[in-house]
């Protein structure tokens, strides 16, 4: 069985997968600045290499067990070098809470943020950043 079909959430005539409700948390993690990318689970990234598609790559979803139980996310981002890693991390943790109850209406108790890594920031942005401090 998939572990997107086992683990179902019923908020009103609805039901969302993990998968359903990672995808969002992984849209919304990406958007802060600060994340390079999210990282995989190792067990995701075997079944990816399998050939199985996984939704929010990145971002664990666990549902409580009835209807009105409560919500938590882990996100595992990669930040860019210089930028504030406690910060980043915090608005990481408003972002996914805010996007995911507004478009889904669970009530998500928990963000977790575990920082898998740090990456230089490519040129470009690097260029963009520092004519914006001048």
């Amino acid at each position: 069985m998939s572990e997107n079909t086992v683990n179902e959430s019923i908020k009103g005539d609805r039901s969302m997968t993990q998968g359903f409700v990672a995808q969002y948390a992984a849209e919304a993690a990406l958007q802060i600045d600060g994340v390079a990318e999210l990282v995989p689970s190792f067990a995701v990234a075997l079944k990816e290499k399998a050939g199985v598609v996984h939704e929010g790559k990145g971002v664990r979803v666990v549902f409580g067990q009835t209807q009105n139980d409560i919500t938590s996310i882990t996100v595992y981002p990669v930040v860019f070098y210089g930028k504030i890693i406690p910060e980043v991390a915090w608005e990481i943790q408003e972002r996914v809470k805010s996007d995911v109850e507004r478009f889904t209406g669970l009530d998500v108790e928990a963000v977790d943020v575990f920082v898998c890594g740090v990456r230089e920031m490519p040129q470009e942005e690097v260029k963009d950043q520092e004519e914006e401090d001048q």
